[in-house]
């Protein structure tokens, strides 16, 4: 195998960091995005191969790249936003996925390596919800997200490549750029006494520092030896959506916000109010989450007020 790979969606919060840690393994690393929602200031760009590609295009005209692995992490990342347009999974997700597939095969790329997501699960009734659940599909998110993986697994069971396909929950940290913690921060830096929050804040996450996701992602994937295999990341903690805003405000340093709640068990229709998975057979490839959830949240704002976020300049 070459010491060179691909990264789709590279420019993106968990694509920029996945990027960054590639390189530390002194690996070449190509990264194809069309900055839709990623940044180009997120990457190193004296230190890797970057290609301006609409991955929804013909992959016979993308660049000529001669990698082991590829990384696919380009995506819609909106969970809701299939709610007002119907296409935008079936286009961004599941087309572009087909795209890079193919493009795998015409590469004879060996290894392939996919972001997937907890909404695959639906609303379950199962907890910590294990990889071998089924559920209804609450989302055309999670639907996109489901039926990318079963593309994948079919192309490795024709032989075309090895793949491991990875479901996350609630990433955060450094780079982040889009969830409720952002969300929390932009509306308070408008208005420090109130804060919107939507449902009843009763909904429950795992949510995943972005170093110990990369962490997993990077030393799962190089481990695996299978032909097709799915995994878990998420935390072993939990946080409530109160509680999350607590410590936003907390970090702000602001103790006269008021909360709005919208009302209801769900954030916005397809949301799950529980979403806490198993990750035993990543644990058993020795991975195990180190930084705790209250620290993340705590970085995490700590970012987004930083120089070296621009989000809200």
């Amino acid at each position: 195998m070459t010491s060179e790979v691909i990264v789709t969606g590279g420019a993106g919060f968990i694509g920029a960091n996945i990027v960054n840690a590639l390189l530390k393994k002194g690996l070449r690393v190509n990264v194809f995005d069309n900055l839709s929602t990623g940044n180009i200031d997120n990457l190193p760009l004296d230190k890797i191969n970057f290609y301006n590609i609409d991955l929804k295009k013909d992959y016979h005209t993308w660049p000529n790249v001669d990698a082991s692995c590829i990384y696919h992490f380009a995506a819609n990342a909106d969970v809701r936003g299939g709610l007002n347009d119907h296409n935008v999974d079936l286009n961004e997700n599941l087309l572009v996925t087909k795209n890079v597939c193919d493009y795998s095969v015409k590469k004879n790329i060996q290894k392939f390596i996919f972001a997937s997501s907890a909404t695959v699960y639906g609303e379950p009734n199962l907890f910590p919800t294990p990889e071998n659940f089924t559920s209804n599909q609450t989302s055309l998110y999670g639907a996109s997200k489901i039926s990318c993986e079963a593309f994948i697994q079919a192309y490795s069971n024709y032989g075309y490549f090895q793949s491991t396909i990875f479901r996350f929950v609630s990433w955060i940290g450094y780079g982040y750029s889009h969830g409720v913690i952002y969300d929390f921060v932009k509306k308070l830096l408008k208005d420090s006494y109130k804060l919107k929050i939507l449902g009843d804040g009763k909904q429950i996450k795992s949510y995943l520092d972005v170093r110990d996701g990369v962490d997993g992602v990077i030393n799962i994937s190089d481990l695996n030896n299978k032909n097709s295999s799915i995994f878990n990341l998420g935390h072993f903690q939990t946080m409530n959506v109160k509680n999350l805003a607590d410590i936003v405000c907390d970090e702000m340093n602001l103790n006269e916000v008021k909360y709005d709640y919208t009302g209801g068990e769900r954030g916005w229709i397809g949301d799950s109010p529980l979403v806490h998975l198993d990750t035993q057979k990543a644990n058993e490839y020795g991975w195990m989450p180190k930084i705790s959830i209250e620290d993340s949240i705590r970085e995490t704002v700590r970012y987004l007020l930083s120089e070296d976020s621009k989000r809200y300049r």
